[in-house]
């Protein structure tokens, strides 16, 4: 998955033309975007609309409490964004609720990072997701060393576990496209693939950052080519290439829509 949008549980106007933005990942927010006093709409909002959906993506619930997790029981096919995680034991608490039902453990806080493998590790988990602002505010900074730490330590969390490398949070500024540009691009630079959107203008700067250039998707191919027979090889330009490096190649062409 290359792009997600966040759409709030309490706008079902939203849910269709959420999907139809084509982003690979659609998450329905009963958290941080529905206020106390629109919780129990937004709950029974999603799940009447989950019930008869049939999108071309993948859909996820991010859920507040308990009583989001027992409103899911109703239907099938979703994914849980679980928040603030900071132990197994609350996948554990989730998972006694919903059995069977795929999570993205979101980490918000130091002592979640700090403990990002064991999350990881947690059967039930198919994702880790970074919650870079409550993170911030917890640390008192945005610098880029202090969150570029967090993406490391989650990268090799995931990897570790044998989960697909984190998508990058939302990021927050919705007008400063150049600012998402940016903090993309770095993000991809640390071995993240994908972001999560919070508006629809977002989504193709996303999809820019991530799609390979023509000179990856080239030595892609070349790498997967030389390296059939096994053994060590030489390619056009003189670079010499080995089976090691076939985990980048093909991780290049996954995101390679037209390869």
């Amino acid at each position: 998955m290359i792009t997600g949008l966040y759409v709030p549980g309490d706008r079902p106007d939203r849910f269709d033309k959420a999907v139809a933005t084509g982003a690979d990942l659609v998450i329905l927010d009963l958290e941080d975007a529905v206020a106390p006093d629109r919780r129990a709409f937004a709950r029974a909002a999603v799940v009447e609309w989950l019930a008869t959906a049939t999108p071309d993506c993948v859909l996820q619930v991010r859920v507040r409490s308990a009583d989001d997790l027992r409103a899911l029981r109703a239907v099938s096919g979703i994914e849980v964004r679980l928040p603030k995680v900071v132990s197994p034991s609350q996948i554990d608490e989730a998972t006694a609720v919903l059995p069977g039902v795929p999570i993205t453990a979101l980490v918000e806080s130091a002592l979640g990072v700090e403990r990002a493998a064991e999350i990881a590790a947690h059967p039930a988990v198919t994702r880790l997701g970074l919650g870079e602002s409550d993170l911030a505010s917890e640390l008192g900074t945005r610098a880029d060393a202090v969150l570029d730490h967090a993406r490391v330590r989650l990268l090799y969390a995931a990897l570790a576990a044998g989960l697909p490398a984190p998508m990058l949070s939302a990021y927050p500024a919705i007008r400063d496209l150049a600012g998402l540009r940016a903090d993309t691009e770095r993000g991809r630079t640390l071995g993240w693939i994908g972001r999560i959107a919070i508006h629809p203008s977002q989504l193709p700067i996303i999809t820019d950052v991530f799609r390979p250039s023509a000179t990856e998707t080239q030595w892609a191919h070349e790498v997967l080519a030389a390296t059939a027979d096994g053994g060590v090889t030489t390619l056009s330009n003189g670079e010499m290439v080995d089976a090691a490096m076939l985990g980048r190649a093909k991780a290049i062409l996954a995101r390679d829509p037209d390869a």
